[in-house]
């Protein structure tokens, strides 16, 4: 008989999936590594188990007690999982700016939810990343995951997500495109990669409000670029330690109407209900359409799966109520 012990075991080996109409512009083969397959719906699920694993190991986490983290949602989703298995408490920390649909998951799957508001500092004891903190530190036996500065999310897709690309495309890959927000993929994938061929280019999706592209440009961390945004998953108002800048060969920004538009787009033409970080990383492979030449082996990641969104990007009424579904796309 063939099984799994327990849902854990099914993290991983994620399918490789050919883009068709919407990138028949491009000169390039474009496959999409689609994440949705991991048990959680998302490709936050590998380093949920690496983190959590890692802090056992340090001794940091100790059996029955509870781990906090601020979440956008799916490394939440992910760390419930674990904590289900491994017996653990759970308390999720998320800006309310995320899907309800998250939010109702997450309570779902057993978690203690904290809302908090979007539009503050991130030093503001209101925000996140510091109720998370916070939380952390006032519970008996409680661990903060921090998943932007833990080192194990970048090694959970070191050690997993760039081997399967590498062995996947027979080697051949030759650019890898994917949302930055903690940056555990984008530099994980990417070390591993430039490890085995550093011809390979990576590129980084950012979204306007976020910091990522004018840091990587110039050095410089200009809050003039930091500004509300309704792009889920990718972009920061900070600089997390597992953004590897010197892995990434260039960031290209996408904006909300885009974002949207093309994770709608992806579900009707290529049947791939995802979340609103594919639509974004989607538009970012054309934006990089000079960069790809006939020879080309362009994967793309695809973080999470549509329903957590239909509130939202699949809503009409909200998507009309954003300006998204008047006019062409804008992003450049």
């Amino acid at each position: 008989m063939e099984y799994a012990s327990n849902i854990l075991e099914t993290i991983g080996n994620t399918p490789l999936v050919k883009i068709n109409r919407i990138t028949q512009g491009l000169p390039c083969l474009v496959l999409a590594k689609y994440e949705t397959f991991n048990p959680g719906n998302s490709v936050k699920d590998r380093m949920a188990l690496k983190m959590v694993e890692d802090a056992e190991a340090r001794g940091v986490l100790r059996p029955g007690g509870t781990i906090v983290e601020g979440t956008s949602g799916n490394t939440g989703m992910g760390l419930a999982l674990v904590a289900i298995i491994k017996g653990y408490h759970m308390i999720c920390v998320i800006s309310d700016k995320q899907s309800k649909e998250k939010m109702d998951i997450l309570r779902a799957m057993g978690c203690q939810v904290h809302v908090c508001p979007t539009d503050v500092a991130p030093d503001d004891p209101r925000s996140y990343y510091s109720t998370a903190r916070r939380l952390a530190s006032e519970i008996p036996g409680a661990w903060y995951v921090n998943q932007y500065d833990n080192p194990a999310n970048t090694q959970a897709h070191f050690e997993s997500t760039g081997p399967e690309i590498w062995e996947q495309t027979d080697g051949k890959v030759t650019h890898f495109v994917v949302g930055v927000g903690t940056g555990g993929t984008i530099s994980g994938v990417g070390r591993y990669l430039k490890s085995k061929n550093p011809a390979i280019k990576v590129w980084g999706v950012d979204t306007y409000g976020s910091v990522f592209k004018k840091y990587h440009e110039t050095g410089i961390f200009d809050e003039n670029e930091i500004y509300p945004y309704l792009t889920e998953g990718i972009g920061e108002d900070i600089l997390p330690a597992n953004v590897d800048f010197g892995i990434i060969d260039g960031f290209t920004k996408v904006t909300d109407r885009d974002a949207a538009l093309y994770t709608r787009r992806l579900a009707r033409e290529e049947g791939m209900f995802l979340g609103n970080s594919a639509g974004a990383a989607i538009k970012g492979v054309l934006q990089l359409a000079p960069h790809f030449g006939p020879d080309d082996v362009v994967v793309v990641l695809f973080h999470d799966h549509g329903s957590r969104y239909v509130g939202k990007i699949f809503n009409d009424d909200w998507m009309r109520a954003q300006g998204f579904l008047e006019g062409e796309s804008q992003s450049k």
